[in-house]
Order: structure tokens, then C-alpha cells, then sequence
């Protein structure tokens, strides 16, 4: 540990495997926490709002540290360092769980030592045998495969600064360690995810109708997962419905879908799907009447249908871990609880079904209809802004030529104005009529 990683870690903040401590009271809560889960690293002499208080690091304070680890029930195995005023006490994960400190069981839940009820004890203790997917090594990573220029922009994305190496960034974000790399620094930081998972992608289609029978628009996302996300999303975007409200001389643009919601829900397909099965990939499906998210995976032990959206349960705590610290997940566990609180807002009905799969489906009221479509673009028919421009007012003045068209975008040239109104010409969505040089476009009926 060297200065450049202590400023690292303090920007980074808590989280799954990072705990800041003033002193040592309620630690072996935390030793307990880490050593159930993934293990981590508590730093003590740091306040929660990430400022140095410091605690001076004798030999007393390391006995009475190595003394809270022996008097867990099983004593945790822990390593100690210090830098200058800082003491790091590492904590692996264990191999004999669960641990029990003098508090009773605890379990690290994202940036949380959260003490287990007796029931979820129970189901811990049962769902030991199974290994989490995100915290594996993966073998098989060739290290000329890692993205460097999205590292780099994670870490911008993400606000931390560092010069420390490319292998000093990754384990302090802890998906490197014993000099290998993790599935989920794989799933974020290798340039080609899919050569190691062939599983690990979004499929976007859209529909004609309301079967999957005719396929309008398709399209395979496999690069890392957040690109995923977004690009997803732009899918999305381009692929259903725009309505406008006027406001005195401003446009609102209002969407078919809440895109917040439909972002939540890609995000909760890849944070929480079972990598473990290699049968499916997250789908997006848009139809003329519904939009649904699947990923395979069913409910994991606590979670019920019942308890959706007021416990969390991570199937890959580390995944989620990286999505947080960019922004993906704003607080956990409140995923689907937002996602109802915008369908509710736009009026849009859900359905969640869990039978193997978690699939969330969308579907807009009928009194949600758009208002004031200016003009009836097929769903299907993605328009650019000038396109738009044209069609809101075409609406308004019924008719526009095409000099009144390239005098609103005078830094276009005219062969690409005419190419905006062949594509609308090419979609029966405007007709020309009248002379060449005297006519004008209006709406086909």
C-alpha cells in the first residue's frame, strides 16, 4: 500500500470490499461481514465521509486488532499494514463460514456489514456450496485482450483520478488478484467479454406486431457491459414512438416508454443474471404494444416475488458493485422499486415473471395514448432532428418547401436536406405535390 492507493481508495469510497473506520470499535462485525462474503479491507484512522482522522499504529493496537479476529466464532484470518496514520486490516474469504462475532452473524451486502436474521442465516448457511460467478478467476484471459481505454474512462466516469499501474487500478477495484483477472473484470474491462462468455450480450430486436414472427431492426451488444447498457438503450430509443407537447414556443418531447424505468430494467438483467447458465443471453423485445426485458436466472434464497423491490439479494455482488460506482445503480436494492415509481408516473402497466427466467414487461395504458403527434410516424421509422424539425412543422403550417427547409439549417447542404425528405418520401410519410421549382411537401393522409 503506497500513497497513490490510499488516495485511490478514498475516492473510490465504501463498498463491497472497502470499509473506513475512525477506530477500532464494531470492527469484528465488519471482520465477521467480509469474511462470510468476498472478503475486503478495512482501513482504519478514515471517517465515512472519506477524511483522514488518523490512529497511530503500535504494537498494542495491532495485539488488540489480532485479538477482535481470534474472539470471532471461528477466529478470521486477517493481515495487517499501515501507512503512515493509516491501518489496513485485510480480510479474506473464508473457507470455514459463518463467522460470528460478538454481535451475532454478519454478512457484507454491498457497502454494508448487515447482521443476518435467523432465517437468512439458514439460507446462507445452505447456499454456501455455491460459488459467485463474478468474483471467479478467469483463466482462460489473455491480458492483451484488456480494454485500457475504457478502463480509463471508467475511472473518469466513476471521478477517480490515479497513477498507480494498470494491475494496481484493477485490484484496488477488485477484480485482480494473485496477478489474474476476475469474471467481472472481464465482463468490464476486456475488449471481446464474449470470446470468454460466449453468453454474456444483449440481443435487441423489434418487431412487427405483436409475435415474434416479422423483425424490423436487430441488433447484438457485445462489448462490455456498460457499453451494453447504453447502447441498448439507444436501441430502444430509435425504435419506439416520440410524442410533443407544445409549451408556449417550446418543444417537450415525450416518450412512449419511461426510458429511466427501461434503463433500470437493462441494468437489473445484466447485474442479476445466473452467468452460470450458458443457454440465453439478456433479450430486449419491442412489439407494436410492449416492450420486454428477460435474463435467465430464477429468485435466489431470501428473495420471493413477494419481497421483490424491498430486500436485495445479489446473485453478483461485484457486478453490481462496479455499476454503482458509475452511476448504473444509484442506491441498492431500490431497482424495481423505481422502476414502478416512473411506470406509475407515465401510467405504464408492468408484469414481473420469475419461472427460470426474470422477465419485466412494459406495456403503455391506453389513456397513456401520445397527444398532439404532430405528424404519424411509424413506429418502426427512426427521424433525426431536422427530420423532426420538418414534421412538427408541417403540423403546424400544413405545407413547407424545400427552401424554407435548408434556410432553418443553412449549415447542411442541400443534397443532405434531400436526403431527409426522400427517406420521409421513401416511408409514405410526406408526398411532394406541385412543380418542381413551386411545390411543396405535405402530410400523406
Amino acid at each position: 500500500m503506497n500513497k497513490e492507493d490510499i488516495f485511490f481508495i478514498l475516492q473510490e469510497g465504501e463498498g463491497l470490499r472497502i470499509e473506513f473506520k475512525e477506530g477500532i470499535g464494531g470492527i469484528d462485525k465488519d471482520m465477521a461481514a467480509f469474511a462470510n462474503a468476498e472478503g475486503g479491507r478495512i482501513f482504519i484512522g478514515v471517517d465515512d465521509s472519506k477524511a483522514i482522522k488518523g490512529i497511530k499504529f503500535t504494537n498494542k493496537l495491532k495485539a488488540q486488532i489480532k485479538d477482535i479476529a481470534k474472539n470471532c466464532d471461528p477466529s478470521v484470518k486477517i493481515g495487517i499494514s499501515h501507512f503512515e496514520n493509516v491501518v489496513i486490516v485485510e480480510v479474506p474469504a473464508s473457507e470455514d463460514k459463518p463467522h460470528k462475532c460478538s454481535g451475532g452473524f454478519y454478512l457484507r451486502e454491498d457497502s454494508v456489514s448487515q447482521k443476518m436474521s435467523r432465517d437468512e442465516l439458514v439460507d446462507f448457511i445452505f447456499d454456501q456450496g455455491r460459488k459467485k460467478f463474478d468474483t471467479l478467476v478467469c483463466h482462460k484471459f489473455n491480458p492483451k485482450d484488456l480494454d485500457k481505454n475504457f478502463l480509463k474512462n471508467y475511472l473518469e466516469m466513476a471521478g477517480i483520478t490515479t497513477k498507480a499501474s494498470v494491475n494496481e487500478t484493477l485490484f484496488n477495484l477488485g477484480v485482480f488478484e494473485n496477478n489474474k483477472i476476475n469474471n467481472a473484470g472481464v465482463l468490464f474491462f476486456s475488449k471481446f467479454p464474449k470470446r470468454y462468455f460466449i453468453h454474456a450480450y444483449i440481443t435487441c430486436a423489434r418487431y412487427l406486431g405483436t409475435d415474434k414472427v416479422e423483425v424490423l431492426d436487430r441488433a447484438d451488444f457485445e462489448e462490455n457491459i456498460v457499453w451494453q447498457v447504453d447502447e441498448a438503450i439507444k436501441f430502444i430509443k430509435r425504435n419506439t414512438r416520440l410524442s410533443y407537447k407544445i409549451r408556449d414556443i417550446k418543444r417537450e418531447e415525450i416518450p412512449e416508454y419511461p426510458i429511466e424505468a427501461l434503463r433500470e430494467a437493462v441494468v437489473n438483467a445484466v447485474m442479476h443474471r445466473d452467468y452460470f447458465e450458458t443457454g440465453a443471453n439478456v433479450q430486449v423485445d419491442i412489439f407494436d404494444d410492449r416492450i420486454a426485458i428477460s435474463n435467465i436466472g430464477a429468485l435466489i434464497k431470501p428473495l420471493t416475488r413477494e419481497k421483490l423491490g424491498t430486500i436485495a439479494v445479489r446473485r453478483n455482488p461485484l457486478i453490481a458493485d462496479l455499476l454503482h460506482r458509475v452511476g448504473y445503480v444509484e442506491k441498492m436494492g431500490t431497482g424495481l422499486k423505481r422502476i414502478k415509481e416512473e411506470c406509475k408516473k407515465c401510467r405504464t402497466k408492468l408484469k414481473i415473471e420469475t419461472n427460470g427466467y426474470f422477465i419485466i414487461t412494459f406495456k403503455p395504458d391506453a389513456v397513456n395514448a401520445p397527444v398532439n403527434v404532430p405528424v404519424n410516424v411509424p413506429v418502426n421509422v427512426p427521424v433525426n432532428d431536422r427530420q423532426k424539425w420538418f414534421l412538427d412543422n408541417l403540423a403546424k403550417y400544413k405545407k413547407i418547401n424545400t427552401r424554407e427547409f435548408q434556410n432553418e439549417f443553412s449549415g447542411v447542404s442541400l443534397k443532405t436536406i434531400k436526403r431527409d425528405l426522400a427517406y420521409l418520401r421513401k416511408n409514405k410519410i410526406i408526398k411532394f405535390v406541385g412543380a418542381p421549382k413551386t411545390g411543396y411537401y405535405i402530410q400523406v393522409k
